[in-house]
């Protein structure tokens, strides 16, 4: 019998099955099944009041459910995993039962890859899409531009810097916006960081834009993972030029496809891949209850 448990905070050894479980269910359904800033949550804490829920069977965690509930207009946040091996036994629907019963009115629901089940299980609990994260690749064996723009590696100097301008140039964005030191630096602890990966633009000296690339191992692909440009530099096609940049970088370490991600309403950077290559592959869905 699986039993639900609602959790504060993790004890370690929780946390160590539950990233285990998260790294089951990614490797069956080749897409991340919970989202970074989750995952980076679960490793190194968080600073937000973030609950959890697990679903228990013979003291093994059968599924967890992450709280978010922060967002004090949206409404709070949730998602959530159910390993592979206890799937198609209701775990899925049992847990957000059980989140509903802790959170408000206003629940929104992330589904990463855009599954039927996961589909068939918003439908059930009365929610409706609200927001398409799209997820777009291309072929590393085609042709890409020439870069025009010199770019350079970032350093621990850049810190700082680095973070000013990102949010600057991701200003009222969900989750780009308002990072801390404490964000970048987590990041730069990831095993996949690599100093030379995060192309830096300048101007007279200044920082103007960066490109950010990410080498996956599961499945190797290279993933444009966060380009931002000066507000003052934007529409001059400096974007592009660090996207081609970024593209040139992740085919010299011997990665055959490119990913990204794109807001669907963002259709100016939708239409700037697209004359890059790339093309749509996957969608990332998020569902708000209906009040």
């Amino acid at each position: 019998m699986v039993e639900y448990r609602y959790v504060e905070e993790l004890t370690q050894s929780q946390r160590d099955e539950v990233l285990s479980l998260i790294a089951a269910a990614s490797n069956v359904d080749e897409t991340p099944a919970i989202a970074e800033n989750v995952l980076l949550a679960l490793r190194y804490g968080s600073e937000k009041n973030d609950r959890h829920l697990l679903a228990c069977d013979g003291g093994v965690i059968a599924g967890y459910a992450h709280i978010d509930p922060t967002d004090l207009v949206e409404g709070p946040s949730t998602e959530l995993v159910v390993h592979p091996d206890f799937r198609g036994r209701g775990v899925g629907g049992a847990l957000l039962g059980e989140v509903r019963k802790h959170t408000a009115d206003s629940l929104r629901l992330w589904s990463h890859g855009d599954s039927a089940a996961a589909r068939s299980l918003a439908i059930r609990h009365n929610f409706t899409k609200v927001r398409t994260v799209i997820q777009m690749r291309r072929s590393l064996m085609e042709p890409i531009p020439h870069s025009q723009i010199a770019t350079r590696a970032f350093t621990p100097a850049d810190k700082s810097t680095w973070v000013e301008l990102n949010n600057r140039a991701f200003e009222g964005h969900p989750e780009q916006s308002g990072w801390t030191l404490k964000d970048l630096e987590i990041r730069l602890a990831e095993e996949w960081f690599d100093p030379s990966g995060l192309l830096i633009a300048e101007q007279d000296g200044e920082m103007k834009a960066f490109c950010w690339t990410k080498i996956h191992s599961l499945n190797p692909v290279g993933e444009i993972y966060i380009m931002a440009v000066d507000p003052s530099m934007q529409r001059k096609g400096l974007g592009r030029e660090m996207v081609i940049a970024g593209l040139h970088y992740i085919r010299g370490r011997a990665i055959q496809s490119a990913m990204l991600y794109v807001d669907a309403e963002n259709t100016a950077a939708q239409e700037l891949y697209k004359s890059l290559g790339f093309t749509d592959w996957g969608r990332d869905l998020l569902y708000k209850v209906n009040a």
